[in-house]
């Protein structure tokens, strides 16, 4: 059974970091690709970063392009993503899923950047 658990999230400044972790499990973490994605209310999913089990270059949405990181840890079946210059535009509920297009999903961390 495929899951994916995240967590970090929290509420920060404008300016500020976080860094969230998705733990993995019940799948070949090595071969799949794997991605964030964001959901704000009212909002439809918007796709942030994603980073290719192929060893290509991760990709990121304009909007967090020089300001997000993505990372994998493929001996501990992790991915993170580390949000640096947080805008209160960013705040939104994020998902760690799997798959292209993505077939499972976390049960997402809640991300609020606000004074």
């Amino acid at each position: 059974e495929v899951q994916l658990v995240e967590f970090g999230g929290g509420m920060v400044q404008p300016g500020g970091s976080l860094r969230l972790s998705c733990a993995a499990s019940g799948f070949t973490f090595s071969n799949y690709t794997l991605t964030w994605v964001r959901q704000a209310p009212g909002k439809g999913p918007e796709w942030v970063s994603d980073f290719p089990f192929n060893g290509d270059n991760p990709h990121y949405a304009d909007s967090v392009k020089g300001r997000f990181t993505i990372s994998r840890d493929n001996a501990k079946n992790m991915l993170y993503l580390q949000m640096n210059s947080l805008k209160p535009e960013d705040s939104a509920h994020y998902y760690c899923t799997v798959g292209t297009p993505p077939a499972y999903w976390g049960q997402g961390t809640q991300v609020t950047v606000s004074t």
